[in-house]
């Protein structure tokens, strides 16, 4: 049904009318489109990650609700002595003076150093007097772009009175300082991924096929395909999605590569038609009947692979549900229409100088390097398969050295202000005062004061607690908050552990202290203590839902049950081999000893999305070759033909995905290099050399030995 479905379709697409029609349509409609809102107006930076059912949040909530909060983002301006030891205050003060003369618009207040007692400035002082932190409050109600706006001008006046000064530095940290800062990494990250992009994109087809238009077709595609989707995620961000900018660095390369990777696949049949059909259009037609079918099921494994997104918790994994799936209907649409009716419209011109002729021997006649490797493959499968096996076992066992990182400031350049800023702070006063966390109590009544002072006393003495202070209480006494500052790094993983007990101990402290009502604890480090608990549940659904979604996808294109298993099985042992390999590369060339648990889970679906699109391509020729020979010639032919352009396309989605180590974003960095790191396993050695060994291994002959079809 599917499979009538596409070659109406494509049939239609490959004639002179239906072709004129296609490339019009997507014409008109990215014209038409770029009207609309722009999606740079709907990214965010300040995303809420968390679902709001987590205890953090329903806390965080709470507290809005008992002590409401009217004010903006916090953020914390910093200033440091670099040599001499002790601060001036008064230099403070001058810096402060100058950045509240400019009235910068968006900036609520700022403490007057002027106006305050010397212990109160103490307060704000570090230990060793080199440091002063400040608070500083924008108003309520601003955006990133703000945010970015307001840090670049408090952080230049700022910075060029400090200049004036001996060896006086000066930062703006804290929510509102990343915040800003987060913004512009993205704009110049972005502009910059994308240009990296089309640059290695196109350098690769030149050099791979070596001819000029092979290179611009599937980018011309691109950048239609780029367009529309770009504008259709804004008009749903227009609609009211809230739209996370790494989601949109992500997609863009996910729209590349897969653009990119289809329109290698149908071009490559499609030269092979035109040394068999005089006619262009013939041509295409023939050539889309016999890869429409495994392109679209390609698309389709990584469309359900993002559909399965929608069920996550954690909402950075739901966010890619809705942008990704979106993607990737225009792109499955785009890989059976726009893509060959470009190849179509251009025709043989398109592989010019190399240009197939008519009744010409079909160039996979000629042995290459692909059939030297088939003809080994099919007649060594134990040494071939046997070896890749045992080198991907091995390069999984290490995801049993995997680490998290909880603190996302380290995941930005070390030069980037907010960061320095940050450090100074981290390293200059109590690691517990970088995020303290808020403990809200609710009693059922009036809670008394020797009650209060018990229940203090009681969170005071937990081991990693270093102080408690009394915040705010409601009139009726019911309700109550404490300031708890940690004595280890709150975003380290100890701490998630101890504010996880803390909390499971709160029932008892309560009732140590008389206290009939509850506790909710907010704050950063109870947020990480969620993420990770959300987190680890998510990754256990994503991958059962996502492997068992693509294994029943495979037995519709197979029509076999015992062939999508082991196709599936290894699909998994190369993406587990590819996170342990990857994360030893990354650790031993650019120092990441710790990675952000967001990364397992995007190159979970990312590489078995998209690496088992290339087993796909390889077990359909198979299947087709199948119909005319027996197992291991077909085994052989599939290889052979299939290799050049499988091999092509890995190669150039391994290096779309490699453009994220331009980023200056650790997690894009670490995921952008063991995806790219997965692709080339699964293009090489996976569908190279296990699974042809796999369907020796599987697949046998149940009638006699046919007669060679003429080829």
């Amino acid at each position: 049904m599917l499979n009538k479905w596409l070659q109406a379709i494509t049939d239609w697409v490959s004639t002179k009318k239906g072709m004129k029609i296609t490339l019009a349509s997507w014409f008109i409609l990215m014209i038409a489109i770029s009207a609309g809102p722009q999606l740079n107006d709907y990214k965010v930076t300040n995303f809420q990650s968390l679902p709001d059912k987590v205890p953090s949040m329903q806390a965080e909530h709470l507290l809005e609700e008992y002590f409401p909060n009217d004010r903006g983002t916090p953020g914390i301006l910093v200033f440091h002595q670099e040599q001499r030891g002790t601060l001036n205050i008064e230099d403070a003060e001058q810096i402060v003076a100058g950045i509240q003369a400019a009235a910068i618009p968006g900036i609520e207040s700022i403490v007057d150093l002027s106006q305050l007692p010397p212990a109160a400035i103490q307060s704000f002082t570090s230990a060793r007097g080199s440091t002063l932190m400040l608070p500083m409050m924008l108003e309520p109600g601003l955006g990133s772009a703000d945010f970015a706006e307001i840090n670049n001008e408090v952080l230049g006046i700022g910075q060029s009175i400090a200049a004036n000064m001996q060896d006086v530095s000066f930062y703006v940290t804290g929510p509102a300082g990343i915040a800003g800062d987060t913004v512009k990494l993205f704009e110049q990250a972005d502009f910059v991924l994308l240009l990296a992009t089309i640059a290695i994109i196109l350098v690769l087809l030149i050099v791979i096929y070596r001819s000029p238009l092979l290179a611009f077709i599937p980018l011309l595609a691109t950048v239609i395909v780029y367009q529309i989707v770009n504008q259709s995620v804004a008009l749903m961000g227009a609609a009211g999605l809230v739209i996370n900018n790494s989601t949109t660095s992500i997609m863009s390369i996910l729209l590349f590569a897969a653009v990119i990777d289809y329109s290698l696949f149908v071009f490559s049949r499609y030269r092979e038609e035109l040394n068999r059909y005089e006619s262009k259009h013939e041509a295409m037609k023939v050539a889309m009947r016999a890869t429409g079918e495994p392109v679209f099921f390609a698309g389709g494994t990584v469309l359900a692979a993002m559909l399965v997104l929608f069920l996550a918790q954690f909402r950075d994994y739901q966010n890619f549900a809705p942008v990704f799936g979106m993607a990737m209907v225009i792109i499955m649409v785009a890989s059976i229409t726009l893509v060959p009716a470009l190849f179509t419209l251009f025709g043989r011109k398109a592989f010019w100088p190399k240009v197939p002729v008519y009744g010409q021997a079909h160039p996979a006649k000629k042995p290459g390097a692909w059939a030297g490797i088939a003809k080994f493959v099919v007649n060594k499968p134990v040494i071939s398969g046997g070896i890749v096996g045992v080198f991907l076992i091995v390069s999984a066992l290490n995801v049993f050295n995997l680490n998290f990182e909880f603190d996302s400031v380290k995941s930005f350049p070390e030069d980037m202000p907010s960061r320095v800023g940050y450090e100074i702070v981290e390293t200059e006063f109590d690691q517990g005062a970088l995020a303290p966390s808020t403990l809200l109590v609710v009693g059922k009544e009036s809670i008394p004061e020797d009650s209060v002072a018990q229940l203090q006393e009681a969170i005071a003495s937990y081991p990693e607690v270093a102080s408690v202070r009394l915040g705010d209480q409601t009139d009726d006494q019911q309700a109550l908050s404490f300031s708890i500052s940690l004595s280890i790094n709150p975003y380290s993983t100890e701490a998630l552990d101890a504010i996880g007990s803390l909390r499971d101990s709160m029932p008892e402290y309560m009732e140590t202290a008389s206290i009939d009502g509850e506790a909710h604890l907010a704050g950063v480090t109870a947020k990480l203590a969620d993420e990770r608990t959300v987190n680890n549940r998510d990754i256990v659904v994503i991958m059962v839902l996502e492997t068992l979604l693509i294994l029943v996808l495979l037995m519709g294109l197979t029509r076999s049950w015992k062939m999508p298993i082991y196709m599936m099985a290894v699909n998994l042992l190369s993406f587990v081999s590819a996170l342990g390999l990857g994360l030893f590369l990354v650790d031993m060339f650019f120092g990441f000893d710790a990675v952000s648990t967001r990364v397992p889970v995007y190159a979970f679906i990312f590489l078995i999305a998209l690496g088992i699109d290339y087993n796909i391509i390889l077990v359909s020729r198979f299947l087709e070759e199948r119909k005319a020979y027996r197992v291991k010639e077909a085994l052989e032919r599939a290889i052979s033909r299939t290799g050049g352009v499988i091999s092509s396309a890995g190669v150039l989605l391994a290096a779309t995905f490699a453009a994220l180590t331009t980023m200056p974003i650790a997690d894009l960095f670490v995921f952008g290099f063991i995806v790219a790191i997965g692709i080339l396993m699964d293009t090489f050695l996976v569908r190279g050399m296990l699974l042809p060994a796999l369907i020796l291994f599987f697949e046998k002959d149940n009638q006699p030995e046919q007669k060679p079809a003429s080829q």
